[in-house]
């Protein structure tokens, strides 16, 4: 699933080279932390949270299949985002 959030943000921003997202493991939930390049973050999160919103859907669509509960965080310089949700 990482890679597969990986590839969508990667042709949504302007500085693909400058995404990275963190995987962090847990019993039943995976956290993925998103880091953008400067400038990026609103094409990431897009207008009222909308493309952010989509990226979480189709997270969740995948995290079904495997049984597996994932939360998806933007970060903006180390913070979390005030947008974000499970």
């Amino acid at each position: 699933m990482k890679e597969f959030i990986e590839y969508l943000v990667k042709h949504l921003v302007d500085k693909p080279d400058q995404v990275h997202i963190n995987e962090v493991n847990g019993h039943n939930t995976i956290v993925l932390e998103l880091r953008v390049g400067e400038g990026d973050l609103g094409k990431v999160i897009g207008r009222h949270g909308k493309t952010a919103s989509s990226l979480r859907t189709l997270l969740a669509a995948g995290a079904a299949k495997k049984h597996k509960r994932y939360i998806f965080e933007i970060l903006e310089n180390g913070e979390k985002n005030p947008i974000q949700s499970e």
